[in-house]
């Protein structure tokens, strides 16, 4: 069984990020869509709440699943008997990071694979700060984020102005 980890944040998962997951659950017997804890980062969205706007999201997807990790992600690729993680990129500022991510985890890992797919056009701006930040200044995020949680985070965004 071919399994591939998307790992992230999703602090909110976006309609890019839903746009990866749909394009490797294609290429995977089974996607898992990663939670990584990463100290660096203060979330605005709890881990239960970023969990469940996931799961609303990918429902219709049979063969990805939602699940969360507090350690290295080499670690939790093994533990899921991962063959690869899959990666976004939307401009060359993303591939500088991802690649210094990908070589990093290679020096953990010699048999780490990564897998990057590119943005679709229409989404290549999105990130999920952008979509924070004009949430809370009451901007309309529809086209940026799964219509099955649309409601949920415009609503949490403007309760925390």
């Amino acid at each position: 069984m071919k399994i591939m980890v998307y790992p992230g944040s999703f602090d909110p998962i976006t309609l890019g990020h839903l746009d990866i997951i749909k394009r490797a659950s294609k290429m995977a017997d089974k996607v898992i869509v990663a939670i990584m804890h990463n100290p660096s980062k203060k979330c605005y969205f709890s881990l239960e709440e970023r969990m469940e706007f996931i799961r609303k999201s990918v429902k219709d997807l049979d063969n990805v699943e939602v699940d969360f990790s507090d350690g290295l992600m080499v670690d939790y690729l093994k533990k899921v008997s991962a063959t690869a993680a899959i990666r976004g990129l939307r401009a060359i500022t993303d591939f500088e990071y991802e690649l210094q991510w990908a070589a990093f985890n290679q020096n953990l890992d010699p048999d780490f694979e990564a897998v990057f797919l590119m943005a679709n056009s229409e989404h290549s701006f999105l990130s999920s700060s952008i979509v924070r930040e004009i949430g809370r200044m009451g901007g309309d995020i529809k086209k940026m984020v799964p219509q099955e949680i649309y409601e949920e985070i415009q609503n949490k965004l403007k309760d925390k102005v």
